[in-house]
């Protein structure tokens, strides 16, 4: 069998490169009103196919305006075993489905959550605040996911391999390592799934890494159980919509599950419940290390697929594009109002061309548009809640008082009832705690450096290692940033972005330090693996 051959989505790019944008922003329209003939519903949960409501409910409202999008099921504990009954049914059969009909359904996935493209796009944009251009970018981005790991399923054979060795002639009186069989023997060597897993999804890409982790757990073999944001940062109608169209492609009843609810009522069972083999988590360190803490310390010893925020650096070297780093820099930091983990919050900038750098990035800065991000031309909306708003402030008023505001620092009436505030642009000593923290807000940081190795040393100089960027035209600061930088993830002269935007087939997004567990990272050869567990089994003929 021919190996598919993978092609991205990129919706945005094939519109406007076939002179078709009125087109994409008519179909971004029509997804925004049928999106709005959706809001205002009670929704229920899925467990099994079957709808599951509980005695209270959560009101989810946009982040833009305050617009009621729905009504959503508060689930509890009891709710969450319950599912993971059904979900633990379910993985016998779903386990022993032959690879390639999986690869077949996760396709028919793919072109369903394609032809929906649109509106589970501008639903997006109602429930987080993202531009048009994030939110399809995003859900192109998850259909990629699925078609990646399909393929890297088939060209895997299911991760299953063949060995033997012959019969010998010899014989000898007693067994040993080595010794020679007096029969043939055959052996199979596959990767298999451990079982259930939870799917404890963000609010920042509820599309893309919500899918991305679900299909990677279960087109491997597991069932999942899957808990979109559903505290403070909600994101609940994107996440029945991904359920509705892994439903709509085929996926047997309980292999996937929806359930809504507090982190400390529905994620803190999937992490304690024995009967969950496995946890796929994006979100900040300290929830995922609490998660993986509790479990060992009761003795469960599950397996964890896990993203954990970062830190990023960006280095823009006396050698480097000055235009070219701006615009880098700029959208790594600003893009959905620093509200990824792979934006950028920190860039060290040579000395000799520092004035030069911030004065171009605050002229860059100062032009871009905020405010409803469903509009055309919007390039930041609004902050997600309430919470990353004291953030903002807060942080703001530290640097007021230990640093200096170069640009920012407001907040900003649109005459929407949302939390928006202009990008921030400051300087603060190295040693100051906004250097490590990570904010979620769209604060950047800039400092100065003399030598090449100061810089990379004041970049490593932090807990993550997720992305981080380069700007030079100089061969040997490449290979020694290359060779010395600690992150996962790293672009050189990228213009589009500095640090955020990995493409599925173009790279993995993967990190190191304290920014992931395992090492291991999505879009990746290496990726479906984590929800599998190596078996090896021998057989003598008798």
């Amino acid at each position: 069998m021919a190996k598919a051959q993978f092609v991205n989505e990129f919706t945005y790019k094939n519109f406007i490169e076939q002179g078709k944008e009125p087109e994409f922003d008519a179909l971004f329209e029509k997804g925004l009103e049928d999106a709005r003939k959706l809001f205002g519903k009670t929704f229920p949960m899925y467990v099994a196919g079957r709808e599951v409501f509980a005695q209270e409910r959560i009101t989810e409202k946009s982040p833009i305006d305050g617009t009621v999008i729905g009504n959503f099921q508060k689930g509890t504990r009891e709710h969450t075993r319950a599912t993971i009954a059904e979900a633990n049914k379910a993985f016998w059969n779903w386990k022993n489905t032959d690879y390639r009909e999986r690869v077949a359904l996760f396709r028919k996935a793919a072109d369903v959550f394609s032809k929906n493209k649109f509106l589970l796009s501008a639903i997006l944009s109602y429930e987080n605040g993202k531009s048009r251009y994030e939110s399809v970018g995003e859900v192109d981005e998850a259909i990629d996911f699925i078609r990646f790991y399909a393929n890297e399923l088939e060209a895997n054979k299911g991760f299953a391999r063949k060995t033997a060795m012959l019969q010998s002639t010899a014989k000898v009186p007693a067994g040993f390592q080595g010794a020679p069989s007096s029969k043939p023997e055959k052996g199979v060597i596959r990767l298999e799934p451990y079982g259930v897993f939870g799917i404890i999804a963000p609010f920042n890409f509820p599309v893309s890494i919500s899918t991305g982790m679900s299909a990677g757990a279960m087109i491997a073999g597991n069932t999942a159980i899957f808990k979109p944001s559903s505290t403070d940062s909600m994101t609940m109608l994107t996440g029945l919509k991904i359920y509705e169209y892994f439903k709509e492609a085929g996926l047997p009843s309980g292999v996937f599950n929806y359930v809504t609810g507090p982190g400390s009522e529905v994620g803190d069972e999937l992490v304690v419940n024995k009967d969950v083999a496995g946890i796929a988590f994006t979100g900040s360190r300290s929830v995922g290390t609490s998660m993986i803490k509790k479990a060992y310390d009761l003795g469960l010893q599950k397996a964890f697929v896990v993203e954990m925020g970062g830190k990023n650096a960006v280095i823009v070297s006396k050698h480097a594009d000055i235009d070219v780093a701006v615009d880098g820099v700029a959208s790594a930091a600003f893009g959905f109002d620093g509200q990824k983990c792979s934006a950028c919050s920190r860039v060290y900038v040579h000395d000799s061309i520092k004035e030069q750098f911030i004065s171009k990035l605050i002229e860059k800065v100062r032009h871009f548009k905020i405010g409803n991000p469903l509009e055309k031309g919007v390039y930041m909306g609004p902050l997600i809640s309430q919470n990353a708003m004291k953030t903002y402030s807060e942080a703001v008023e530290k640097i007021r008082a230990t640093g200096r505001i170069l640009y920012g620092g407001n907040k900003i009436n649109t005459g929407l009832n949302g939390f928006y505030v202009e990008p921030t642009i400051a300087e603060v000593r190295h040693d100051n705690e906004l250097v490590r923290k990570e904010l979620f807000v769209p604060i950047l940081i800039v400092e100065s450096y003399k030598d090449f190795n100061d810089a990379l040393r004041l970049a490593n100089d932090v807990e993550y290692g997720l992305t981080s960027g380069l700007y030079s035209k100089n061969n040997k600061e490449i290979k020694e940033y290359i060779d010395k930088m600690q992150a996962g993830l790293v672009y050189i002269n990228r213009q589009t972005s500095a640090t955020t935007g990995a493409i599925v087939g173009l790279h993995t997004f993967v990190g190191w330090k304290a920014s992931s567990i395992g090492g291991k990272g999505t879009g990746s050869k290496f990726y479906l693996q984590q929800f599998m567990r190596e078996h090896s089994i021998s057989l003598t003929k008798w």
